[in-house]
């Protein structure tokens, strides 16, 4: 069903929600980051999530209060959901849909369909008002 293939795989975003899933189940652990063309880029969304957490949890509150309950929510979308809000909020140089997509396709690896759809709903209405370009 899923397409779990090396190009899924080696996703930078797959190992954004890896590595903050690690961080949230052991917390008293560092953070390894191997060597990969993408290090900085994960070491950067990572941190900037766990970081900003409060701030994006805020965000997401803020515009989608009806539209989602986080207490109810999957950690794992959550995870997903916020990584994304952060880059929506942080990483201007990379484009809204790029970010949405990319988040959606990495979201194949771990969630159920009815939830991907769940997240792409949810994140192009976040996208909309967080962001005009």
């Amino acid at each position: 069903m899923i397409s779990r293939n090396n190009k899924i795989h080696s996703s930078p975003r797959i190992k954004v929600i890896q590595k903050i899933y690690g961080s949230l189940m052991n917390p008293d652990e560092e953070i390894i980051y191997p060597k990969s063309q993408y290090k900085k880029y994960i070491k950067d969304v990572v941190s900037g999530t766990l970081e900003r957490t409060e701030l994006i949890e805020e965000t997401i509150i803020k515009y989608l209060d009806k539209d989602i309950n986080l207490k109810k929510t999957d950690k794992l979308l959550k995870i997903i959901l916020f990584s994304a809000v952060f880059e929506l909020m942080f990483k201007h140089s990379t484009p809204k849909n790029v970010v949405i997509s990319e988040y959606i396709r990495a979201s194949e690896f771990f969630l159920e369909k009815a939830q991907i759809n769940y997240l792409n709903a949810i994140l192009d209405k976040l996208s909309k008002l967080l962001r005009k370009d």
